[in-house]
């Protein structure tokens, strides 16, 4: 609760901030120049789809998780390796101080596993038939330790927070913008003509890419973080041992792209698709995680 006020704050702030300098600056421009746009309407809306459209996928990423991959929730473990895992989850769960999350297997060829969920108390850890098959007990513990720290981090809420302050930017920016190319490029005196609505398009896609490489900066930031939460709760050692396992992993993920965020790995890119990585390489979290004095 503590971080969801935090952040709901912040976004209050920064939307009032936001609000004074649309009145004070952009409003008195736009009505010297012929202009009218309801700024104070646009703010009030652009924050509750903003947020609103954030928390609603938050919200709805636990089903909609399981859903797309397939995973099967483990009510009863059926054998020995559902024991084990589900005894470790709720190991890790109790060093953690969460509730005990929902179990779950989902067939996969790769090695991987996600968590996510709204609450701390009620979240989700899944993982794929692939690192059941592949990881030694220890890497697989390792990896289990990494998403319950995700939980315990509440790193599914931050993101959604963040993507929310974002969105509420990206609206209220591309109306500016296409408010601006209608009347003072196009001449156009009468409502909201095609200049408006192009702009606003194509505004929307440029500010709704630079702000998706903002929220994949802030994936990678809580990717560490996890990694150190997972040699706290199984051993760096492990940890370590976990992400050099996954260097050998030659299966492409299968996540989809709603949960890859989540997930212990995701896709690499090159070049300006860096930018657009949820996961840091994994070279570059061993050497962070070997740095820290950890398990």
């Amino acid at each position: 609760m503590k971080r969801i006020t935090l952040f709901l704050m912040t976004n209050l702030g920064i939307v009032v901030l936001l609000g004074i300098m649309l009145n004070l600056f952009v409003e008195p421009w736009m009505a010297r120049e012929g202009m009218h746009m309801n700024t104070t309407f646009i703010l009030v809306l652009a924050a509750i789809f903003g947020m609103g459209g954030a928390f609603v996928s938050l919200a709805m990423s636990k089903m909609m998780a399981k859903r797309m991959t397939g995973a099967k929730v483990i009510d009863k473990p059926s054998n020995p390796s559902e024991q084990w895992l589900v005894d470790t989850v709720r190991r890790h769960a109790r060093q953690a101080g969460i509730g005990m999350p929902e179990v779950a297997i989902y067939d996969a060829p790769e090695i991987n596993a996600f968590a996510t969920g709204m609450k701390r108390d009620d979240s989700l850890v899944a993982v794929s038939t692939g690192l059941l098959r592949q990881m030694s007990a220890d890497e697989a513990e390792a990896v289990i330790g990494h998403e319950v720290a995700h939980i315990q981090n509440g790193d599914m809420v931050t993101l959604a927070l963040i993507q929310g302050v974002l969105n509420t930017f990206v609206i209220v920016l591309s109306r500016v913008v296409g408010m601006f190319v209608d009347k003072v490029i196009f001449k156009n005196e009468r409502g909201y003509g095609p200049g408006f609505w192009i702009t606003v398009i194509f505004a929307q896609v440029v500010l709704g890419l630079l702000a998706s490489m903002i929220v994949q900066w802030f994936s990678r930031q809580r990717e560490y973080r996890a990694d150190l939460g997972g040699a706290k709760f199984a051993g760096r050692e492990k940890m370590v041992a976990a992400l050099e396992k996954l260097k050998k992993n030659v299966e492409p993920s299968t996540l989809p792209e709603q949960v890859e965020a989540f997930g212990i790995s995701g896709r690499v890119g090159t070049g300006i698709k860096r930018l657009m990585m949820s996961h840091p390489p994994l070279d570059d979290r061993i050497a962070a995680l070997r740095e820290r004095r950890y398990g």
